[in-house]
């Protein structure tokens, strides 16, 4: 047999009873040894990759449906479907397959369906065919019964089928109905609701196509308005013929697509509300319908996409300042139906449709919408700008830069006046319909704010050899677009508290900062220069005084977000305008309430604690240590005093910087080499790194943890220029700016300057919880006897306990007692403990 090809779809359908495009290509049948027997090979056309092999099995019921589909099962949930482009090569595929199959080509499906008892299909395959009852209204209890006892059977319902097709026997009970109705024969009505909807149930294309047809859908409607288990008779052709009016925007001149538009309506009407909800069970049976109507809407939008007169019209008169405002709301719905439909197409189709909107100026169009004053056109331009930034972000961010550069050119020649006018930008529409949402509940502004996001967002941006998307649409973004999202927090936010504070403005407000939040996440540099330029971080934190709680929680991410990325020039920038104020007094105004606000603030402080954060920590004990010294049922405030007074014995004593380097130079080498690893990055640890009740982790461990890809001897050698610099730049902040900026301004301190060196009795206590000789700690050297020497208490620093301790430090100890008064309290504590 030679090979016959003609140009395919492959679908397949998924879990969702939805159509799956698997790729185009061309289908022929041949012999394959492998699958020992003739079969459908599909090869895709791009590539010429195999994408279908499936052998024609002779027990396999193929169904031929709408001329141009030939639809089977391969396994329970594996159902498979070709389209073809031609209804001539459809024709000849079938006959292969009903010619493997021993079957008439003039049948729309190869039998046998099984799944029946071998008693069941013995007595069936006695009989050849069904035998209906003669279509009389004597006899609609009869069919009625005949029906519904063969649903239950897969080899009766089609035997059932092949009669009703055959003997067009559907046309004469829809005649009856006719009939019933003139006799208000209200019984004759109720069987020809069971026997209309056990039709439905036969899940058969050529069924559908007669039900379906121009001359039979409305009585189809009718039958299915006479349900038995209602009072009253549905009225749904009364509905369809005088309150569902078919617009016609634009002239349809295709007379075939008018007529696939009007069937596809009635068709989904039929499915959504004349149907009966299926049960459990009937629900796989209406999988045809589903397939009917999914690929009438691809023909539909394949169709009106390739007539290019008919789109060009749409958009002429969409952005025609002629065209009157009822004429364009009806053109805008009609868009947005028509990209509605294209959520039906698989990848490939939904591309070239997108791409076509795209050239016929669908972007331009949306933006001359989006500028008029009417909100049901301005909605329904929303919903189809979505449609676009969802399916293509990229596409939608090159046409705003590119509208920016062309207005840039403009506005050059332009007065100082007129430069405003580049603000009306497709972005900066978006953003002014966002902020001046009338909906109480702000659904349209969420909505907005989401698609925003999208385009924001670096993860979805391109990057290629000559240019990258993110680092030019970020630029255009920040100097055409942030000051417009931005301008409702910055006009709220002129005094100490928020000058508005309504609920609707506390969630535009929210969801404004919920997109600086991202932006401060994603966008690096660019934000960070807008924050600091413009001190957006010191109006934000004006809304922690706001009444409403999510605000000021909102307000304080924003922040903590901030302080998250541990970066000198935001934490200067916070330091320097003394941020932290709005953060303490909401603390404080809060009182003892366990809530939410209280446990976010302290997880910041927490966090500047943990991550060890030297010039945050310095900054917030120097100036709010008075407010914060009587909050103890959490350690955190007083762990960050701790680290703070660490911070400072390391520079106001340089004599122990000194007494560590001489340790590790000479007291413990070995040898002339240089120190191992292990021992070098132990000395070079800091006191303060190590907490109160942590585990101590051997130098080696740690930089396994650390970087397991780095050497061992790099990485140290790497942490120790780091450390040294990072040791400079904090001694180098303190003295300059720690120590002599202003006191703490909140109103319930007296501004006196906070006692840097001293500790409450409470931890400088050696078996406080917060000190560092307590027993169990660290530092606490449990097994050393309480007669050793200080030095040798040392040497057991993290648990190295076996370093000797040497005869001629005897002499050092008299000199050791006179120097330990001079510590501060909390060192002392180490080394007595």
């Amino acid at each position: 047999m030679t090979d016959t090809r003609r140009r395919v779809k492959v679908y397949t359908l998924n879990e969702d009873r939805q159509w799956d495009d698997r790729g185009t290509g061309h289908v022929s049948s041949g012999y394959v040894e492998r699958l020992k027997g003739m079969s459908l090979l599909v090869r895709a056309e791009s590539d010429g990759s195999l994408l279908l092999e499936s052998k024609i099995n002779p027990n396999t019921a193929y169904q031929k449906q709408q001329d141009t589909l030939i639809v089977w099962s391969e396994a329970e949930n594996y159902d498979l479907a070709l389209s073809f482009q031609e209804k001539a090569g459809c024709d000849e595929i079938w006959e292969k397959i009903c010619q493997v199959q021993g079957k008439d080509p003039s049948v729309d499906i190869t039998q046998d369906l099984v799944d029946e008892s071998e008693e069941e299909r013995f007595d069936d395959m006695s009989s050849p065919g069904l035998e209906l009852p003669s279509c009389e209204l004597s006899r609609l209890e009869e069919i009625a019964e005949l029906v519904a006892s063969s649903l239950p059977s897969p080899l009766r319902r089609e035997k059932l089928a092949l009669a009703l097709e055959n003997e067009g026997y559907i046309k004469k009970l829809l005649e009856l109905f006719h009939v019933c109705e003139d006799l208000e024969n209200i019984e004759g009505l109720h069987h020809l609701y069971e026997i209309i909807k056990g039709i439905f149930l036969l899940n058969r294309t050529a069924l559908f196509e007669v039900m379906f047809s121009e001359e039979c859908i409305m009585d189809v409607i009718g039958c299915l308005e006479y349900d038995p288990a209602l009072s009253q008779p549905r009225k749904h052709r009364e509905f369809l013929t005088k309150t569902a009016k078919f617009k016609e925007v634009i002239p349809i001149s295709d007379p075939e697509l008018k007529q696939k538009i009007h069937q596809t309506y009635r068709v989904q009407y039929i499915q959504d509300m004349v149907l009966p909800t299926p049960s459990v069970f009937e629900e796989n049976m209406l999988s045809t319908l589903h397939s009917f109507i999914f690929f009438n809407k691809v023909e539909i939008v394949g169709m009106l996409q390739e007539d290019e007169k008919f789109l060009t019209d749409l958009f002429a008169q969409l952005t025609d300042e002629a065209t009157d405002e009822e004429k364009r709301q009806e053109l805008v719905n009609f868009l947005k139906e028509f990209c509605a439909f294209s959520q039906t197409l698989q990848p490939q189709n939904r591309d070239a449709f997108f791409k076509t909107l795209s050239n016929m100026g669908i972007l331009p169009a949306l933006e001359v919408i989006l500028g008029m004053d009417d909100t049901q056109v301005r909605s329904a331009a929303t919903d189809i700008f979505s449609y676009l930034v969802e399916y293509n972000p990229s596409m939608v961010r090159e046409f705003v830069m590119q509208e920016a550069q062309q207005n840039d050119d403009v506005s050059k020649k332009l007065t100082e006046q007129k430069i405003t006018n580049k603000d009306i930008l497709l972005i900066n529409l978006i953003i002014e319909h966002m902020i001046c949402d009338t909906d109480p509940e702000l659904g349209g502004a969420v909505q907005l704010m989401g698609l925003l996001r999208t385009l924001v967002d670096p993860e979805n941006m391109l990057a290629t050899s000559n240019k990258t998307e993110k680092t030019e649409f970020l630029g255009f973004f920040y100097k055409h677009c942030m000051h417009v999202l931005t301008a409702p927090l910055l006009a709220n936010t002129t005094e100490d508290k928020p000058s508005k504070d309504d609920f609707q403005t506390a969630q535009l407000l929210a969801l404004v900062l919920e997109l600086l939040t991202f932006c401060v996440e994603h966008h690096t540099y660019h934000i960070k220069n807008y924050i600091i330029n413009k001190d957006i971080l010191r109006r934000v934190l004006v809304l922690m005084a706001s009444k409403h709680a999510f605000l000021a929680l909102c307000a304080l991410r924003f922040k903590r977000k901030i302080i998250g990325l541990k970066d000198e020039f935001y934490n200067r920038y916070i330091m320097k305008s003394f941020l932290f104020e709005p953060v303490v007094k909401a603390f404080l105004n809060n009182g003892s309430r366990y809530n939410l606000m209280n446990s976010a603030i302290i997880e910041m402080f927490e966090f500047i604690r943990v991550e060890d954060i030297k010039s945050l920590t310095a900054h917030v004990i120097e100036n709010y240590w008075k407010a914060l010294e009587d909050v103890d049922y959490v350690q955190t405030f007083k762990g960050l005093k701790l680290r703070f007074e660490q911070q400072r014995e390391r520079q106001d004593n340089p004599k122990l910087d000194s007494m560590r380097s001489i340790l590790r130079n000479h007291r413990y080498r070995r040898d002339a080499r240089t120190l191992e690893d292990e021992e070098e990055m132990w000395f070079n640890a800091d006191e303060d790194d190590m907490e109160d009740g942590e585990a101590v982790v051997s130098p080696s461990d740690k930089a396994k943890n650390d970087d397991d890809i780095m050497d061992p001897i790099s990485k140290f050698m790497e942490r120790k220029k780091l450390k040294e610099s990072e040791e400079k730049e904090v001694l180098l902040k303190t003295n300059l700016s720690g120590r002599q900026s202003p006191s703490f301004k909140l109103s319930l301190s007296s501004g006196t300057k906070t006692n840097l060196t001293s500790q409450s009795p409470a931890t400088n206590l050696p078996g406080s919880p917060g000190s560092p000789g307590s027993p169990g700690s660290p530092g606490s050297p449990g097994s050393v006897p309480k007669n050793t020497s200080q030095t040798a208490a040392i040497t057991t620093k993290g648990g190295l306990v076996g370093l000797v301790d040497y005869p001629d430090d005897d002499e050092d100890d008299d000199e050791d007692e006179d120097k330990e008064d001079m510590l501060p309290l909390s060192k002392k504590a180490k080394f007595e403990s």
